[in-house]
């Protein structure tokens, strides 16, 4: 009878043991194509960043830092779980709170944008809407809560130091595998600039740009690299409405719909241009094209597009 109850109790502890590793490593694994996704990339790092200008932070340097920290922070949680680091007592109930925030996050950006695009959780790898995001994270917070009572491996000895050897090497890989760019300053670029062409047939502008200060952003439609600085700059308008930057953008009507869909940039004021001569007399050979203008004459140029595009040199330059 006793041999029997042990079979039993035996049968159970591993079927819950094999069940929770399962459960464990799936968790893990989240974790690091998570982290690995967003910072092996510069396309899905910058959008990433990007998120914490979006939360109130003026300067894309800080940003950039903050970004890499919650990076490390997941390679951390994922570390964490394969060594069996203080599961109970820290790391289920750190997931549970990172989660929490992520879902808080994704229900603010619905509310502002709408269940549209991509949420980057998974950088360019695998696209998700921002609800489909919250399922995953709920999917994630219930497998944590089984995790809790399935698994509760008790602290070993000398943890402390495989907490320091594991956060180290969780913290320090995303500055290694994308160090941070320093560069976000505008380069000096003291140009004249014609845009009376801007003005030399209906419609034009709404605003005249030939006098004061103001950031001119030229794209087209049809340029990805337009469109991640047309994001960028939607992101800067929300937050300092009083930035004076302005698009003059070149394509087919047609083609406004999805470009903006896809930048949410229709509130940053803009002029689609019909002219393209005159269009690539003001931008040059190459778009993005993003000129500091003072007065009708270029001072400063966001030399590497978005890189470029730091809100704390922005206002100083506006006197904003």
């Amino acid at each position: 009878m006793n041999t029997e109850i042990r079979s039993e109790r035996n049968a159970a502890f591993y079927v819950k043991r094999s069940i929770g590793i399962t459960l464990l490593l799936a968790l893990a694994g989240t974790f690091f194509f998570s982290a690995w996704s967003k910072i092996y990339s510069d396309n899905a790092f910058d959008n990433f960043q990007w998120t914490f200008l979006d939360l109130g932070i003026n300067s894309v340097v800080f940003a950039g830092v903050i970004a890499r920290m919650m990076i490390g922070f997941e390679f951390m949680l994922g570390l964490f779980l394969l060594a069996h680091i203080y599961l109970r007592q820290f790391t289920y109930k750190a997931i549970i709170a990172v989660l929490l925030v992520f879902i808080v996050y994704l229900l603010l950006v619905i509310m502002k944008q709408g269940n549209t695009g991509d949420c980057g959780c998974f950088g360019d790898k695998l696209a998700m809407t921002p609800m489909q995001a919250i399922w995953k994270n709920i999917a994630m917070i219930a497998a944590t809560v089984v995790l809790m009572f399935l698994y509760p491996v008790k602290p070993y000895k000398f943890q402390e130091y495989a907490v320091m050897a594991l956060c180290l090497v969780a913290f320090s890989s995303p500055f290694v595998m994308n160090p941070v760019n320093l560069g976000t300053g505008p380069s000096k670029y003291e140009a004249a600039i014609d845009l009376d062409l801007l003005y030399k047939a209906e419609p034009m502008p709404s605003v005249d740009l030939r006098k004061g200060k103001h950031i001119i952003a030229f794209m087209s439609l049809t340029c990805p690299h337009c469109k991640k600085a047309a994001y960028l700059l939607q992101i800067i308008h929300r937050k300092h409405p009083e930035l004076p930057v302005y698009m003059v953008l070149s394509g087919h009507p047609d083609l406004k719909a999805d470009f903006f869909k896809e930048t949410h940039a229709a509130d940053v004021p803009y002029f689609l241009m019909s002219d393209i001569d005159a269009f690539t007399k003001l931008a040059g050979p190459a778009v993005p094209s993003i000129y500091w203008v003072n007065n009708g004459r270029i001072e400063y140029k966001s030399k590497y597009a978005y890189y470029q595009l730091d809100p704390s040199y922005m206002l100083g330059w506006t006197g904003k």
